[in-house]
Formats: structure tokens, sequence, C-alpha cells
């Protein structure tokens, strides 16, 4: 029997070693060459240049540039000093359609680079969001002519920190008008149509305490306790109290920064936390109204100690968000982060598509395939025309 075993483990090897030296048969390719190797120059220049949230000049001036090359009308709308949000058009500037995305990226930047081998393309925005933002400007630069011109390009600042360029563009005196009917978003959804996202509620805790000797606590307030003794009440509210839908699934609550105190030997004298709320159902004014309730005795106990607990809502946030997935052929699903589809005011049709995993997404291995890129084009065409004539038929009927 134990030679049976030696036998077939040599066999497999045998296997394993012939499978090994037979050549790779490359995939056949999606795109036309001349196309595949524009996007890949497109997606290439864009990972290179750094464009961490603040810092996003010379990405967006390489991107007006290369716009304006290719035929494109290009308006910088400058969010604040040396960041600008690119519109491009063609004949005309109000559009019927729209295609945005971001070009901000999260800390720290990646290099970019491609396995020639694996075909896999990776480094800092190769997925988010820069994989959306190449294969939009391919697609929507193959399609100007059968739309009579009648599409146009967002690309925002600022998405990862609140979305200052979006909001910014929102309220632009020079926003085109009448607004666009149609807006396809991009962002990474494994190339499935998203019907919509949780929303979001941002606050942080800030806690005044006493300092003492750690010797003589009773001599002090520890901030340190209070945030412990409020975070706890938090966990028993994440736990048993958020708001939940079949939809979007349960609220969830992170507790993602949390700092106090300046010595082991020392009873804090201030303590915070930062906390982000996914929210699942419900508004963001109805998540406050169970936090407050949930941190009230905490809150009144610390102040009878003479000290405080202070809840700072860092923005107001928004409800979930349902989004337009009604062409078919196309999966479709829901998603946990947010977007900049929200802040975009108006009255139209949206859209949330893009190449690229999430889950790779802010991370050192963010990375998609070359055929996930190509695929993109392909797909971005289909909605743009897809979308296209729905509208068409909405308005005739």
């Amino acid at each position: 029997m134990k030679f049976h075993y030696l036998s077939l483990f040599a066999l497999a090897l045998r296997i394993v070693i012939a499978h090994s030296q037979t050549p790779i048969k490359p995939l056949s390719p999606i795109l036309p060459a001349t196309q595949s190797a524009e996007l890949l120059h497109v997606h290439r220049k864009l990972v290179e240049l750094s464009s961490i949230t603040g810092n996003e000049h010379g990405l967006d001036k390489w991107l007006a540039s290369y716009l304006r090359d290719k035929g494109w009308t290009v308006d910088l709308q400058e969010v604040s000093e040396k960041r600008y949000n690119i519109y491009a058009y063609g004949k005309k500037r109000s559009t019927t359609l729209l295609l945005s995305s971001h070009i901000d990226v999260v800390p720290p930047y990646w290099p970019y680079y491609h396995n020639k081998t694996s075909d896999i393309i990776g480094g800092r925005g190769a997925v988010d969001a820069k994989g959306s933002v190449a294969a939009q400007i391919i697609a929507a630069q193959g399609l100007r002519e059968k739309l009579d011109n009648d599409i146009s390009l967002l690309y925002v600042v600022g998405e990862e920190t609140g979305g200052d360029g979006m909001r910014a563009f929102s309220s632009w005196p020079d926003r085109p008008s009448p607004a666009h009917e149609i807006v396809i978003f991009g962002e990474p959804t494994e190339a499935k149509l998203v019907c919509g996202h949780k929303g979001i509620l941002g606050f942080n805790l800030h806690v005044i305490g006493k300092a003492a000797h750690s010797g003589y606590p009773w001599l002090g307030v520890s901030a340190n306790d209070v945030l412990v003794e409020a975070l706890g009440k938090l966990l028993e509210l994440r736990n048993n109290g958020l708001p939940w839908s079949s939809k979007y699934g349960n609220t969830t609550m992170n507790f993602g920064k949390i700092q106090g105190g300046v010595a082991a030997n020392v009873v804090a004298e201030t303590a915070s936390a930062g906390i982000a709320v996914r929210i699942a159902a419900g508004t963001p004014k109805i998540v406050q109204g169970l936090i407050l309730n949930a941190l009230d005795s905490t809150k009144a106990r610390v102040k009878d100690l003479g000290g405080d607990l202070e809840i700072e809502w860092t923005s107001e946030g928004y409800a979930p968000v349902n989004i337009n997935c009604d062409i078919k052929g196309f999966d479709t699903m829901t998603v946990n982060y947010g977007t900049d589809v929200p802040l975009l005011t108006g009255d139209h049709k949206r859209y949330l598509y893009g190449p690229g995993n999430i889950f790779v997404a802010h991370s050192d291995h963010e990375a998609l395939q070359k055929r996930e890129l190509e695929q993109a084009v392909l797909d971005y065409r289909r909605l743009i025309l897809a979308a296209s004539r729905m509208d068409h038929n909405r308005q005739v009927s």
C-alpha cells in the first residue's frame, strides 16, 4: 500500500511538471489592438501620477491636456487652491448624458506595475477609481460621433474624504444647464450594475476629564474611563438597536480611531474617538437620535463629576442611496461603501458601474486584470447606448 501511494505521488508530480512546462495560451483580445493600447496608456498615466486627496494637481493637469488633445473642450473648476474638477464636452456644453468618476486616491502612493505574463495591473488607484476613469474615456471617445456629441465627462477631486469636489460641482454657478438627464458613475463594482448603497453618518466623541496622579485616581476624572463607557453603550446599540433592511442588511458602526491620555501613570484629562456609521435603513437624523439616547446617561454622569462628553457630527450624512439598475444584460448588486452619487444634485437617472473589486481597493495589493479594463470599455458603451435609447423612448412617449 505504501508503494501504491508513492507511485500515485510520482504520477501526480510528473503531471504537475508537464503542465508547468506547457506554454500558457494567451486569452483572445477583447478590444482592437489600437484601442487596447490607448486604454493601457491612459490607465498607466493616471496611476503613475500620484493624486492622494488634497494633492490632485499634476494629474488633473495631465488629464485636462490629454482630453484637449483628443478634441474635447475642457473646463476646469477650482475646488480649492491647485485642486480642479475636470469637465469635458464636445460641440455642446450641456449634454443629455454624463460619465463621472473621481481622480483622487487614498494614501499611501503605490507605484504602477503591469505583469505581462499574468496581465495583472496594479498600483494605487488602479481599481479605485482610475480603472473606471480610463475605461469611461475610451468608451466615450468611440461613441461621440454616434451620439452627436451628446455626452460629457466629469472627473472630480476629493471623493475619498467627503466629496468636496462633487459638492463644488453641484453648486457651481457655471454648471451646465439644463442639467444632465443620465449620469453613469464609475467605481469598482465587479463589472455589475449597483442597485444602491448604504448611507453614511460620521461623528467624533470628545471627552474632557480632570488630570490627576494615577496613585490617587479619585482626585481626577478619567476621560479614558468615560470614553470606554460611552463606547460600551454604542456597542450595545450596534449589536441590538440600529436599523436594518432586507436590501442593505445591517447598519454597521465602526470605531475607527481611539486616543486618550498622556501616560500610564496619569489620569487621562482628554480622550476622543472617530466613528463611522453605514446606514442600511432610515435617515441620519434617526440614527443620530439613537446615538444621543444611548449616550445620554453617560453624558449626564460625567457632567456631575465635573467633566464633559461632546458629540461632534462631522457631516450631515445621507440615507441609503437607491440607484437605477434597469438595463438588461448586467448582473446586479448592492454595496456598502459610499460614493459621489448622492452628492450630485438634480433630477437624473443614475447608474453605478466599474471594473475591479472593492475588496482590494485601499490596500497594498490593489490590482485588476487587463481583461477587466477592456471589458469595462465595452460595458460602458452598452450602458451609454442602452440608457440613451431608454431616455429617447421616454421622451417620445
